[in-house]
């Protein structure tokens, strides 16, 4: 039986939920067009995994600005190791997000919102009033820089959710300062590029909570994709997150210990004019283990526009960008049927 709530079609049925009732098949609405739906297992290949702590090193510098560089031109992704963050500021998020789905369902309603300009909601699906097929995620989103302006409207249960997830949240924030740096620096721009709008911009944490699946050949926890921001930082508990090339070729991304993913987004894309295009990425689902992830998507401040650095438009690299910010994407997204329509081809001046 459905659970009920103010949800605005008055009915919310989250993921946790059915997966609760034991269900053996999914509900017809989870159940993807054949085009869409994850091709079973994919081969491993070589990620590329970047090595922070030999950024100090003067002579290994030039190697790792140069690994970071054609990570992001080639791919639009990497992963970072030795990047100063403890592996128990990382279980700490990743327990309390845990804690957080685990709730029963009464705890979380008072969070729960189709509204995409919310500094905090709860929900599933990508928008459950309007997908008109779902995906088989619950989600927690809440903005987090600066964190004292918004920790207080963060979930008080579980109890130690805002400390906990407030260290990492922290944390994530400093190394997202430190990476903008380096990816510049790998855009032959001043390391200290708009360091202040870096500094001062947006942050929305994404928890995000994919249960078992009865039928994870079906379904997805998320489509293919690319993300509005800047760059994104995710931590991943199990196997789940895929890229895909540029030859449109899907790639599962393993969960290295200690590691962290960093995808190239969509303001990265116009702010680089093209040089550093956002990822394709999806989140499938399995029917061994519920995955958990928490995304880190980093901005300009809400208000503020990400526009092509005038540096990097040239004879050979014309002006391919119109400006777009945090606020233009969510007016996007709540009138956009993201499966459909891209997000970058609305700031592409010739899409």
């Amino acid at each position: 039986m459905d659970k009920k709530s103010s949800s605005p079609n008055n009915s919310f049925t989250s993921a946790m939920t059915l997966t609760e009732e034991g269900l053996t098949c999914i509900p017809k609405r989870y159940i993807l067009p054949p085009s869409l739906r994850p091709n079973g297992t994919l081969p491993n290949t070589c990620l590329p995994i970047v090595d922070l702590s030999l950024l100090q090193y003067p002579l290994l510098r030039p190697q790792i600005i140069q690994q970071l560089h054609l990570a992001c031109k080639e791919l639009g992704f990497f992963q970072v190791v030795n990047h100063g963050i403890p592996l128990s500021v990382m279980k700490d998020a990743l327990d309390n997000a845990n804690e957080f789905f685990d709730l029963p369902y009464e705890e979380k309603m008072h969070l729960l919102s189709s509204n995409v300009h919310d500094p905090v909601r709860y929900s599933t699906s990508l928008n459950d009033v309007k997908d008109k097929v779902y995906f088989w995620r619950d989600f927690l989103k809440h903005y987090a820089n600066p964190i004292s302006n918004w920790i207080d409207l963060w979930p008080s249960n579980p109890t130690c959710y805002k400390e906990k997830m407030g260290n990492y949240t922290k944390a994530i924030q400093k190394l997202q300062e430190e990476l903008m740096e380096v990816i510049f620096e790998s855009l032959e721009l001043n390391p200290k590029y708009l360091h202040e709008d870096i500094a001062e911009g947006s942050q929305v944490i994404a928890v995000n909570c994919y249960p078992t699946c009865p039928e994870p050949d079906l379904a997805l926890g998320l489509p293919p994709h690319t993300d509005y921001s800047l760059i994104s930082i995710i931590l991943q508990n199990h196997q789940g997150l895929q890229i895909m090339d540029r030859n449109e070729k899907w790639y599962s991304v393993p969960v290295i210990e200690g590691g962290l993913i960093v995808l190239v987004g969509d303001h990265m894309e116009v702010l680089s004019n093209g040089r550093y295009k956002g990822v394709v990425h999806r989140a499938t689902v399995n029917s061994e283990k519920k995955r958990l992830s928490i995304a880190s998507l980093h901005s300009l401040a809400l208000g503020k526009k990400v526009r092509p650095v005038p540096a990097l438009v040239d004879e050979q690299h014309t002006l391919s960008y119109k400006e777009g910010g945090f606020s233009d994407f969510l007016d996007f997204i709540s009138g956009e049927d993201i499966v459909k329509v891209k997000y970058i081809d609305k700031l592409k001046i010739n899409p």
